[in-house]
């Protein structure tokens, strides 16, 4: 039942988005800063318990597996952040976008793959275990290369404070995985009843991230949809066709192809959309109005890249299941 409803996040997220954009009321509490656990902006909270999900999932042989897989690993964490983020500058350039929206797009373009990638990849049915890894270590590097990345790319834009985004980082990211991973070596039971349910926490989190991020810029979105929802399409668009094909080019079998291809095009927009709704970074931009537009592409992102990567998941799922009827009849 839960793995059912974890399968159907595109649709939670379509359905969030839409709830989000007709009665935006009932969903602005999550980023107007009514709700502030901890004296932290409730958005970064969310995260922290998305990260903290996936670092319950993980254990120490999680990462002893990169060691049997290190070529192709290196190879989908390499594209993952090389192909998406110079895609990103190079739309936000191309299509002229305003400079909130180009760092946000920017940012976005520069996050690890996100954990909803791991469930396109398994209904997709290709290969599941380099998924979790390329997952986990992309997520892992990030915390360097994230803030570095957006401070070099988006730096033609506005001067990013790299050190502020490294921090941050650091707390929403490195530290509940690691704390997640803690607790799964030390409570290895009740984790892993935990780790049943976290997927799924995780997608709803998500959508609740988005909700609130639709809702609180929904007069901007409207302002700026035309080109704003074309240039993150092709973001996406770009990081499926490149992950795929890139990896076909190198040489590496049918799964893994697709596989990488998922995780290069799938970004974490919540992490995305966190990071941009921090106000250390919103206070980088010169007016309020450009600050308040660069969560707006992550919030997009989430949508374009679930939708996208379950329709391929559904193609190559078919296509697995009828060349294994294929295999079955030539036998």
């Amino acid at each position: 039942m839960i793995q059912r409803a974890t399968s159907l996040f595109a649709v939670w997220t379509v359905l969030g988005t839409a709830w989000a954009w007709f009665l935006p009321g009932q969903w602005l509490w999550v980023g107007d800063g009514s709700i502030a656990p901890f004296g932290q902006p409730l958005i970064s909270v969310l995260l922290g318990v998305i990260m903290l999900g996936m670092g319950l999932t993980l254990s120490i042989a999680d990462f002893r597996r990169v060691l049997t897989m290190p070529k192709c690993v290196a190879a989908g964490v390499a594209l993952q952040f090389t192909v998406m983020p110079l895609a990103g500058v190079a739309i936000a350039v191309g299509f002229g976008l305003e400079t909130g929206l180009a760092v946000g797009l920017i940012l976005v373009s520069c996050c690890p793959g996100g954990t909803a990638s791991n469930v396109v990849t398994y209904l997709a049915r290709a290969n599941l275990a380099l998924s979790v890894t390329m997952t986990m270590a992309s997520t892992i590097v990030a915390i360097a290369l994230t803030p570095v990345l957006t401070g070099w790319l988006a730096g033609y834009f506005i001067e990013i404070d790299r050190w502020s985004l490294f921090r941050e980082m650091i707390v929403i990211v490195l530290l509940p995985v690691v704390a997640g991973i803690v607790l799964n070596t030390v409570f290895p039971a009740a984790t892993r009843k935990a780790a049943k349910v976290s997927p799924l926490l995780s997608v709803l989190v998500v959508v609740v991230i988005v909700a609130g991020i639709i809702a609180k810029s929904r007069p901007l979105i409207e302002q700026y949809a035309g080109v704003l929802l074309l240039a993150v399409f092709v973001l996406h668009i770009v990081g499926f066709a490149l992950g795929y094909a890139i990896t076909r080019m190198i040489g590496y079998g049918v799964q893994e192809q697709r596989t990488i291809s998922i995780e290069v095009g799938m970004q974490n927009s919540g992490l995305g959309a966190s990071l941009a709704s921090m106000p250390a970074f919103a206070g980088q931009f010169v007016s309020p109005m450009q600050a308040a537009l660069a969560p707006v592409p992550s919030a997009i992102s989430a949508v374009y890249h679930v939708v996208i990567g379950s329709l391929l998941a559904s193609i190559w799922a078919r296509s697995a299941s009828l060349a294994q009827d294929k295999t079955a009849d030539h036998s």
